[in-house]
């Protein structure tokens, strides 16, 4: 059993994580907030200290170093975006490992930094990184390498996840805090094309605006038009229909990739290959972090095929 203290408990993630620690027979033995709307502990935890001022979980932190047996292990990072640097520097002086939520950070140089301090501490660093542990992804990326094609894949994909007026008006809203949708909605997404169809070679931004994005990526293996939204009304009506705040597709040479079941259901898959020392490191989340970047410093331009949502 590997101990565990996390950062941001009371946040929108932070459940996925508890959840994690627990079904991989795991012991939270700390969390920090400074909101204390934290009473979700109590269904995997509820032994767990709490602290809302973090001088007072670092002090905590330090004394249960002095014991072999209550030494943090392992800290969870789930505060907002623009914090995790902070946070996974502060877990690495703790002398532990870290676990943390996407994205790693907002700013690619920020890798470099964050490098140097995991060089200096004993801990290493893992990122989560899901949907390359969906089966439907995993499948698709063997599908990818046995063919081989000397003709690059044609995707188009669509992710809207609708969300409520409190979205602007809290950190998420903020495109300091959070990067904006680019990176706090299309992190993953940019991930797993990199992963699938290869390094970047070109990029076109369609539609910028708070709650919606659209453009072109040229990859080495495939021609991709993306389209990302959190406005409600951008969802099909189909999916409006059934009263469906989530929309995810992603078609491939014509042919859908179906990954909406089981996207959100992998965070113990991704805590079980950490503690097998087989996680996602740094290093693996650099690309998406400066693609993600890229996009969301770009100016659109009226270049680059486009979204079948933007004909």
């Amino acid at each position: 059993m590997k101990n565990f203290a996390l950062v941001g408990a009371a946040g929108y993630v932070a459940p996925r994580h508890m959840k994690a620690i627990k079904e991989t027979g795991n012991d939270l033995l700390v969390a920090l907030d400074k909101n204390d709307s934290v009473g979700v502990l109590d269904r995997y935890f509820p032994d767990t200290l709490f602290f809302t001022e973090e001088k007072l979980f670092i002090k905590y932190i330090e004394q249960l170093k002095r014991d072999e047996n209550k030494k943090i292990d392992y800290f969870s990072v789930c505060s907002p975006n623009h914090l995790h640097d902070y946070h996974v520097s502060m877990a690495l002086r703790a002398g532990a490992n870290v676990i943390c939520e996407k994205p790693l950070t907002l700013n690619p140089s920020n890798i470099d930094i964050l490098e140097a301090v995991e060089k200096e501490s004993a801990g290493t660093i893992y990122t989560i990184l899901q949907l390359r542990l969906h089966p439907s992804i995993i499948k698709l990326k063997k599908r990818i390498n046995q063919e081989n094609k000397r003709q690059k894949y044609n995707v188009d994909l669509t992710y809207i996840t609708a969300r409520g007026n409190w979205y602007q008006n809290s950190w998420k809203g903020s495109q300091t805090k959070s990067g904006g949708i680019a990176i706090n909605i299309g992190i993953h997404f940019f991930d797993m094309l990199l992963w699938l169809f290869g390094e970047l070679k070109d990029s076109y931004l369609h539609v910028k605006e708070k709650n919606k994005m659209a453009g072109y990526l040229e990859l080495e293996r495939a021609r991709v038009r993306w389209f990302l939204s959190i406005d409600k009304k951008t969802l099909p009506d189909v999916i409006l229909k059934k009263g469906m705040p989530v929309y995810r597709s992603m078609i491939v040479d014509k042919q859908e990739i179906s990954f909406t079941n089981g996207f959100t259901d992998l965070h113990t898959e991704s805590y079980g290959k950490v503690l097998a020392k087989k996680g996602f490191k740094m290093q693996e989340a650099r690309p998406s972090i400066e693609l993600a970047s890229l996009i969301r410093n770009s100016v659109k331009v009226n270049l680059g095929e486009k979204h079948f949502f933007l004909a």
